[in-house]
């Protein structure tokens, strides 16, 4: 999945995160336009996963 997919469907995406990875809030979840290295990074590392492993887990959303 590609971040121009994600962007599209956030909000499906965003309810797939929560309910897979109950630690993330919807402040770790806010989306803004041209922003998504920095999401992603609060992501994984309110996860404590790799570069690797957060496209791995996007991969199979």
């Amino acid at each position: 999945m590609n971040s121009t997919e994600i962007k599209g469907n956030w909000n499906e995406f965003k309810v797939k995160l929560k309910q897979r990875y109950a630690d993330l809030t919807d402040d770790d979840l806010l989306y803004e336009e041209g922003k998504e290295d920095e999401i992603y990074g609060r992501i994984q590392q309110k996860l404590g996963k790799t570069k690797e492993e957060w496209d791995e887990i996007v991969s199979n959303l």
